[in-house]
């Protein structure tokens, strides 16, 4: 702990602190052309069924919000709407910036740093890993589906 705070202030900037940064961030992941979310080649490589029943995916990723949803201009991605290209391609692009949105995040924890103790920065750690890290596991599965599902689609279309 680098800033001494009466444990009150360390609470309420924990609590108010926590959701401003994450919900900040996905609006401002929102507000960002979607032309800068081209995943690269290594984010997109795996197989995406392995990956799911290793973690169980299919048991709670419907308990998970679609933050994008929220804001206006984000692109939901709570269910596929079309299976076209151009579609796929833009869903592709929005898995990879919901990914990094959540990777920025976490990112920030450290800022938490300055204030908590020893014990508040390893709840922030879970509670940072808990909120993120599902999203982009779930994120990263549904790029591997949709690569598929493009290729499958450009394939059948030659």
């Amino acid at each position: 702990m680098w800033i001494e705070l009466p444990p009150i202030w360390i609470a309420a900037l924990n609590v108010v602190l926590l959701p401003a940064l994450q919900l900040g961030l996905a609006w401002s992941f929102t507000r960002m052309p979607a032309a800068w979310f081209e995943p690269p080649a290594w984010a997109s490589r795996g197989d995406a069924t392995a990956f799911g029943k290793r973690f169980h995916v299919k048991r709670w990723k419907h308990l998970l919000p679609d933050g994008a949803s929220w804001f206006a201009g984000g692109f939901a991605k709570a269910s596929l709407e079309s299976t076209e290209p151009a579609y796929l391609k833009r869903f592709v692009a929005e898995t990879w910036r919901g990914e990094l949105c959540h990777a920025s995040m976490l990112a920030l924890v450290p800022v938490f740093f300055l204030w908590n103790p020893w014990w508040g920065d390893i709840v922030i750690v879970l509670y940072a890993l808990a909120a993120n890290l599902p999203c982009m596991i779930v994120q990263h599965i549904n790029r591997l589906r949709l690569l598929e599902l493009l290729r499958r689609r450009v394939i059948r279309r030659s």
